[in-house]
């Protein structure tokens, strides 16, 4: 995981919002270095709609958070859903 990335974050969200969503965004930054288990990452993930339901701001975001990190939400969130082993591990 990178050291200081910024990650988006939207002023309206409660304090319990920010913390599932950086929350999210570390297990993504996991499943891109040293994997994570794919029904935790889903299971985040399905939080993460719940804060995030609309899919114009969700891809805002993930360009966002790529430009910090590196990482794609989608291309992750993708290989998640699409994979059948425990663990997730993109590269």
């Amino acid at each position: 995981m990178r050291n200081n990335v910024e990650y988006p974050l939207l002023a309206e969200w409660t304090t319990t919002e920010i913390i599932k969503v950086s929350e999210f965004y570390l297990q993504i930054e996991q499943a891109n270095t040293v994997g994570i288990e794919r029904v935790k990452l889903l299971k985040t993930y399905q939080d993460y709609l719940k804060i995030v339901p609309a899919k114009m701001v969700q891809k805002q975001i993930d360009k966002q958070f790529e430009a910090a990190s590196g990482y794609s939400i989608y291309r992750t969130i993708q290989a998640a859903k699409q994979g059948t082993k425990k663990m997730v591990k993109i590269n």
